[in-house]
C-alpha cells in the first residue's frame, strides 16, 4: 500500500506540470496569433528631429526635400501663399532649418536677410506661413556729396555703401537719367539706417529721406508708412515718388546705344533700326523690371538671345534681351513688382559684349524708353497728410542742416 504524498510535494509537482504545459502551449501559438498579440502593444513614437540644410548650387526646395528623405510636397508648400512663394528663389549658401516628424516637414525657418525670418508650419492638410522681424539695433546716418566724377565714385567718397547708392538711383530714377543727366556740381544728401546686432553690422538701409539736386532742380523723397501699413516714398507734397515705369532697368549702368531708326549693327555690319536702349554692364549684373507686370515670355528669341517679356496692363510691354540667365523661380505667368530682379546681364544672341537690350512698346509699337512719359500714382488723401507732414518734419530738418553744412565746407 502506497503512502500518501506530502502536501508540499504535491504543490511542487503541480507547479512543474503547469510550467511544462505553458511552455508547450507557447511553442504551438501560430505566427499570425503571435503577431496580433505583439501589435496590441503601442509602437514607440517617432522622434522629432531638427535638421539644418545648406542650399547648394542648382538646388530647389523639391531637391532639398528629396535629399532629406521628406515626402512633403514642395510644390504645394511654395504655392500655398505669397510668403511661402519666397522659397522658390533660394540662393546657394542659404540655410534652411527644418523640423522633421518621420518623413514629413512640420516647420521650416528661412532667413533671406539678417532682419527677416520666414516661418512655414504644417497646418492640418495645408501650410501657414508668416514673416517675423528679427530684432536689431538701429542707427541713423547722414551723408552728403557733390558730383565731380560719377555718382558711384563721389557717393563712395561720401561714405555711402553700395546698397544705398543702388537704392538712391532707383529712388530718383523716375526723374533723373543717371546715365546721361548728371553734371559736375550736382549734390546729394541721404539719411539712412544701419542695423546692428552684438556690435556687428547686419545691413544698410532703408533710406529714410534723400535729396538730389540735378542741374539746379532739387528732388526730395521721404519714406512713409500709411495707417493701413503701406510703405512707400513720397514728395514733400505727399505725391508718390514712384511712377508707373522707371527709366533704368539696370543700376548705374552706362548707355552704350540709344533708340534709333537707323543704326549700324556691329554684328550684321549693315544699317538697321535699333528699337531699344542698350545698357552696358558686367556679366551677371542684375536686371530689374521697370514696372509692375506679368511674365508673358521667357526663353531664347532669335538674335535677342535669352529674353524676358513683361505685360503691363493692356497696352504696355517691356522686353529684356541678351541675358546670361534668368532669376531663379521666374516662370511665364508670374506676377512681378517694379524693381524686382528678373534676370542677369549677358551676351546671348547677337551681341558683341555683355549688355542689356531694353525695349518699350505701346499697343505693339516701339517707343524710345528714355522719352516715354509715365504718370505718378494718386497722392496721399487729406486725412493722411497731417500725419505725413508731422512724420517728415525732423527728416526735412536733417536734410537741410547737412546740405548747408556740406555746401559751406565745399565753399571752403
Amino acid at each position: 500500500m502506497c503512502k500518501p504524498t506530502h502536501p508540499l510535494a504535491m504543490l511542487w509537482i503541480t507547479v512543474a506540470v503547469l510550467a511544462f504545459w505553458h511552455a508547450a502551449r507557447t511553442e504551438e501559438i501560430p505566427a499570425e496569433l503571435a503577431d496580433e498579440m505583439t501589435e496590441s502593444e503601442p509602437p514607440a513614437p517617432t522622434p522629432v528631429q531638427a535638421v539644418e540644410v545648406v542650399v547648394r548650387r542648382g538646388d530647389t526646395l523639391s531637391a532639398i526635400f528629396k535629399r532629406s528623405g521628406l515626402k512633403t510636397s514642395a510644390t504645394r508648400l511654395v504655392r500655398s501663399s505669397d510668403a511661402a512663394g519666397r522659397l522658390a528663389a533660394l540662393q546657394p549658401g542659404d540655410m534652411l532649418r527644418i523640423l522633421v516628424n518621420g518623413d514629413e516637414m512640420e516647420r521650416l525657418e528661412y532667413d533671406p536677410d539678417p532682419l527677416r525670418r520666414l516661418v512655414v508650419r504644417r497646418d492640418g492638410a495645408g501650410y501657414a506661413a508668416r514673416w517675423e522681424h528679427r530684432p536689431a539695433q538701429k542707427q541713423t546716418f547722414v551723408a552728403s556729396g557733390t558730383i565731380t566724377h560719377s555718382l558711384y565714385r563721389d557717393g563712395k567718397a561720401a561714405g555711402l555703401p553700395d546698397s544705398i547708392l543702388a537704392e538712391l538711383t532707383r529712388l530718383f530714377g523716375w526723374d533723373i537719367d543717371f546715365s546721361r543727366d548728371l553734371r559736375a556740381g550736382d549734390t546729394f544728401t541721404v539719411v539712412y539706417e544701419q542695423h546692428w546686432r552684438d556690435e556687428r553690422k547686419l545691413a544698410d538701409g532703408p533710406i529714410l529721406a534723400a535729396e538730389f539736386t540735378n542741374r539746379g532742380h532739387s528732388f526730395r523723397a521721404f519714406r512713409y508708412t500709411t495707417r493701413d501699413g503701406r510703405t512707400a516714398y513720397f514728395t514733400e507734397q505727399g505725391e508718390p515718388v514712384q511712377k508707373q515705369f522707371s527709366r533704368n532697368p539696370v543700376d548705374m549702368a552706362r548707355i552704350s546705344s540709344r533708340f534709333s531708326l537707323k543704326r549700324w549693327h556691329p554684328v550684321l555690319h549693315r544699317f538697321r533700326a535699333h528699337k531699344g536702349v542698350d545698357y552696358a554692364a558686367p556679366t551677371g549684373t542684375p536686371v530689374r523690371a521697370t514696372g509692375d507686370g506679368q511674365v508673358i515670355y521667357k526663353g531664347r528669341k532669335g538674335g535677342y538671345g535669352r529674353t524676358v517679356i513683361l505685360q503691363h496692363g493692356k497696352r504696355y510691354t517691356t522686353l529684356y534681351a541678351h541675358l546670361s540667365r534668368y532669376a531663379r523661380g521666374l516662370r511665364v505667368g508670374n506676377r512681378v513688382r517694379q524693381g524686382q530682379v528678373i534676370g542677369y546681364i549677358g551676351s546671348s544672341g547677337l551681341a558683341t559684349g555683355p549688355h542689356l537690350h531694353y525695349e518699350f512698346r505701346i499697343d505693339g509699337r516701339h517707343h524710345d524708353p528714355l522719352k516715354v512719359a509715365a504718370r505718378r500714382g494718386d497722392p496721399l488723401p487729406q486725412a493722411e497728410l497731417r500725419r505725413f507732414r508731422a512724420h517728415i518734419q525732423p527728416l526735412r530738418a536733417e536734410l537741410e542742416t547737412h546740405r548747408h553744412v556740406h555746401l559751406a565746407r565745399s565753399g571752403d
